[in-house]
């Protein structure tokens, strides 16, 4: 089921890379955080698959706004369910 997840990622992966290639060199850099909010949503994607990754892709692009955070913010890891028992 999670490489399923993965797989649906993908088209929003390709997304994200266009945006990244075609739109954002064309626009001052703005992000608040590091790494930027593009790339944090392409491994977030990556690393969780399209529900996981994309509510961490949306909590961390409407967080980033002036009176939000900044800093430092990594995609968090991948989490075993099955090594947690």
């Amino acid at each position: 089921m999670k490489s399923f997840t993965k797989i649906l990622a993908i088209p929003f992966i390709w997304l994200v890379r266009f945006y990244q290639a075609a739109i954002s060199p064309y626009t001052p850099s703005s992000c608040r955080y590091t790494p930027t909010c593009s790339s944090y949503t392409l491994e977030a994607l990556q690393k969780h698959g399209i529900f996981r990754g994309g509510k961490l892709a949306i909590k961390r692009i409407f967080s980033c706004h002036p009176w939000g955070g900044s800093g430092y913010d990594p995609v968090p890891d991948t989490e075993d369910k099955k090594s947690k028992k």
